[in-house]
């Protein structure tokens, strides 16, 4: 049961990750707008949305998901500060705080290791 849900819970983690892949790649607009704001090449939004369909994938399959964790956790938190506009939109603080809680079911899933299914270690 443990292996199970533990892959269930990676996969649900992934799906976020591969979702904003698909966002990027679909539509990449509003997120290099957020880049071109911070000061960043908008262009940067491209190797963004390769690295969350590698993450997504590395957090299902493997290899390395504790490390693929930790990394995503990192991203999580990083990226969280495009969403602190507590006047513009509190909206974005949500999600903000969201950004956050799934740092910590990374950094659970790096404590914890991948269970028995993976394909690769």
């Amino acid at each position: 049961m443990r292996d199970a849900t533990n892959l269930i819970g990676r996969t649900l983690i992934a799906l976020l990750f591969l979702g904003g892949a698909v966002q990027k790649l679909a539509d990449p607009d509003p997120a290099a707008r957020m880049i071109d704001g911070i000061g960043l090449p908008g262009a940067l939004i491209w190797p963004v949305a390769v690295f969350d369909a590698i993450a997504a994938l590395a957090l299902v399959l493997g290899p390395r998901v504790g490390i693929w964790a930790i990394v995503m956790a990192v991203y999580c938190m990083a990226t969280s500060w495009f969403h602190w506009q507590l006047r513009a939109d509190p909206w974005q603080v949500t999600i903000f705080v969201k950004n956050w809680a799934i740092a910590g079911g990374l950094l659970i899933l790096a404590a914890q290791g991948p269970g028995r299914w993976v394909i690769w270690r």
